[in-house]
């Protein structure tokens, strides 16, 4: 089956859609277009959690290796990469727009595993074909084209491609994927704290009109713990199903949270539009057939 272990997939669908939604709500509802300290904060919560976590005993954490730190941090910056501009984009772009360019990453993971790994697959190929096709496709028919949101998007794939693809190279690692996420958010949180003043939202965000209001607080909050458990259902559900089942819960999270965003947040869509959505699905189907059956 590919839809093993109900409960901890439905849970990550659950966080999933929880942290995308209320992401999109703080930046393109209530407007908190400051990335570097949306995304400061939200790695400072999910560090602290992390560490607490680690101290209780709740989750191991190894980091005895000095070498092995400074060899991460190459994929640490890729990270803020992935995070700064997916927050760019997501504060101008529709969430089913910004996820079928998000998908597009895996051409670039895939052009890694073919040109270095010298793997080959037919359908993978076909999978990837029909992901890139979505994503280039797209803008053209966008009725709320955006070109900044869409510009912001294509560093976001190319970072997560990028960031996949170190890490397929890194493997095996003495990292656990627990190691590596402390060491992204801790990075994440020195190098956003820093650019924080020269970019200029450290005294923009004084002047946000929803400074001192409950729900941006109250959303702020929420979107750290949401991000924080997402990260932990993600790791948990790695570890205890194959890269197969994994990918099809992933799929199936990305499917629920893009058909239900249209309900919540406003986005026009023509024909040419949804059959961009629809041929993104197929693709990224195709690669969890692919990832399940391994062709």
């Amino acid at each position: 089956m590919y839809l093993k272990r109900p409960a901890g997939g439905l849970a990550f669908c659950l966080f999933y859609l929880a942290s995308c939604f209320t992401n999109k709500y703080v930046l393109s509802v209530l407007k908190f277009t400051y990335p570097t300290l949306f995304q400061g904060w939200q790695t400072l919560v999910g560090g602290l959690l992390l560490h607490v976590s680690w101290k209780l005993g709740w989750v191991e954490i190894n980091l005895c290796s000095r070498s092995e730190i400074l060899s991460w941090l190459p994929a640490s910056v890729l990270f803020v990469g992935v995070i700064y501009a997916g927050s760019r984009a997501l504060s101008r772009l529709p969430i089913p727009v910004f996820l079928t360019v998000h998908n597009a990453a895996e051409v670039i993971t895939y052009g890694f595993q073919k040109f270095v790994q010298k793997e080959t697959s037919h359908l993978k190929v076909c999978s990837v074909l029909f992901l890139l096709v979505a994503a280039v496709c797209l803008p053209l028919c966008d009725t709320q084209f955006d070109p900044n949101g869409y510009l912001w998007a294509l560093i976001h794939l190319i970072c997560v491609g990028a960031y996949k693809a170190f890490h397929k190279l890194r493997k095996p690692s003495s990292l656990s994927d627990l190691d590596q996420q402390y060491i992204n958010y801790v990075f994440s949180v020195v190098l956003l704290a820093s650019a924080s003043h020269p970019a200029g939202d450290l005294f923009s965000a004084l002047d946000f009109p929803f400074l001192y209001f409950y729900r941006f607080h109250s959303s702020c909050c929420a979107s750290a713990l949401l991000g924080f458990f997402l990260m932990l259902h993600t790791v948990k559900l790695k570890s205890s199903t194959t890269s197969g089942q994994y990918a099809a819960w992933s799929f199936l999270a990305k499917v629920i949270t893009a058909s239900l965003s249209p309900l919540f947040f406003v986005m026009t869509a023509n024909l040419l539009t949804i059959s961009c959505l629809v041929i993104s699905g197929v693709g990224e189907a195709l690669l969890v057939y692919t990832e399940r059956t391994g062709t």
